[in-house]
């Protein structure tokens, strides 16, 4: 018999709408200032590629170690929403914290503001996730996740537009699109401006999330802990473990997009064609991951997590051989794909396998286990940028990157996650 949903569920469809919203603010704001990272370190900060492998990735590293943390609180507390509401608050201040270090003490100021931006993420996201989870029921659940996905997108593909838009305004046509603005001619554009701007969408976000509801278990609610809070350091199913695994393969070559922005703009993509690329990158991926959640609450996660994995090879691999202007166009465009089945689709998965009052601190140990890997990986990619195999056909850090998503796959493919497959649920029940 299927379960119907309860009273915590009384809020459902209003938490998915308004977490979407928080999203496209928050997304907004930073999708602002992505495309423009690499180019605002090199060109105005005076930054080396393995500079900016060391700030993103210790920024991922300690945000996304520390997302484990966020996730065990929420859980032991009981709480979502203070943990949602501070994340996006930290997030929206370090925006003009970046900014700042146009004019004071340079890329050790940039890299505070990087850094306080990714902590933010780490205290909200998996108390986020677990509040749209805790929204829906399990055979609408990668639906939810999707719509999420989707609106944050949508942010994605406005914040990138606002910024050509903002420099278009104060610098000319001719300084976003024409034949001489690329990444060496950059250092006048007013690029600082876009980070105090950003803080705008970023409050809008923490606004939003004032009209959230927080979904509490109900008292007296049985669970595998008695009905006491969890513990900081939580017993979760093999399931997960068998994914963490995988994913940390996966993740020791998911360095940092920004590598795949700089490679853009190097094989010779002016700065505005260069956002172009990346917003048409971002409507992909908002298109897709709504239908592409869906399909995943019929066909199951898993399969749809392994199709990504290796559309993922397949683009690294096309940034390690390719050189031609056209190139980037085609691979961010089927980039966009593999984040649509990837993205929301993880956070779902989980949510299937682990039950309501651990589920913050697993999808947060995710996070943290990826996030080592993350680190690992743009530091080394930052290392060897520069670095071609094959006689000078193949660059290294993309072939890395490709190698390690083709090794996680058949990790993927053996964890044993079929009796939390959201059909298997409702059946159970």
């Amino acid at each position: 018999m299927r379960r119907q949903p309860d009273a915590r569920s009384a809020g459902a469809s209003r938490n998915v709408l308004i977490l979407g919203w928080v999203s496209l603010f928050n997304d907004a704001a930073s999708e602002m200032l992505y495309p423009i990272i690499p180019l605002f370190l090199i060109a105005t900060l005076g930054a080396s590629p393995a500079l900016l492998g060391l700030i993103d990735g210790v920024a991922e590293g300690i945000g996304s170690a520390l997302r484990w943390l966020g996730g065990a609180l929420s859980d032991r507390f009981g709480r979502r929403k203070p943990f949602v509401l501070a994340g996006y608050l930290i997030s929206a201040v370090s925006k003009p914290l970046m900014g700042l270090s146009a004019f004071v003490l340079g890329w050790p100021m940039f890299m505070f503001g990087r850094t306080a931006d990714r902590l933010g993420k780490s205290v909200r996201n998996a108390a986020r996730d677990a509040l749209l989870a805790a929204s829906t029921d399990a055979k609408s659940r990668g639906r939810a996740f999707g719509f999420q996905r989707a609106m944050d997108t949508c942010g994605a593909v406005i914040g990138p537009l606002v910024t050509l838009g903002v420099i278009a305004f104060i610098a000319g046509r001719s300084a976003v699109f024409g034949a001489n603005a690329k990444a060496e001619t950059l250092r006048q554009l007013p690029l600082s401006r876009l980070f105090f701007i950003a803080l705008i969408p970023g409050l809008l976000a923490v606004a939003c999330v004032t009209a959230v509801r927080e979904i509490r278990p109900r008292k007296g609610e049985p669970t595998k802990t008695g009905g006491k809070p969890p513990p900081i350091f939580q017993s979760f199913p093999p399931a997960l473990w068998q994914i963490v695994l995988a994913a940390f393969v996966f993740s020791l070559g998911n360095s940092s997009d920004t590598f795949l922005i700089l490679r853009s703009s190097q094989i010779g993509l002016t700065f505005g064609v260069v956002i172009l690329a990346y917003t048409m990158y971002n409507v992909i991926y908002a298109a897709c991951s709504q239908p592409l959640g869906r399909l995943s609450d019929r066909i199951g996660r898993k399969p749809l997590l392994i199709a990504g994995w290796a559309i993922y090879a397949a683009v690294y691999a096309g940034f390690a051989l390719f050189r031609a202007a056209w190139a980037p166009w085609i691979l961010l465009a089927i980039y966009g794909v593999y984040q649509a089945m990837t993205d929301g689709v993880t956070g779902a998965l989980i949510s299937d396998i682990v039950p309501d009052e651990k589920r913050a601190g697993a999808i947060g140990l995710y996070y943290a286990v990826t996030g080592v890997g993350q680190l690992t990986a743009s530091l080394a990619a930052g290392v060897v940028y520069n670095v071609f195999v094959a006689d000078g056909r193949i660059m290294l850090p993309f072939a890395l990157g490709a190698a390690c998503a083709l090794a996680a796959i058949p990790l993927l493919a053996i964890a044993h996650t079929t009796a939390a497959e959201p059909r298997a649920m409702v059946h159970a029940q």
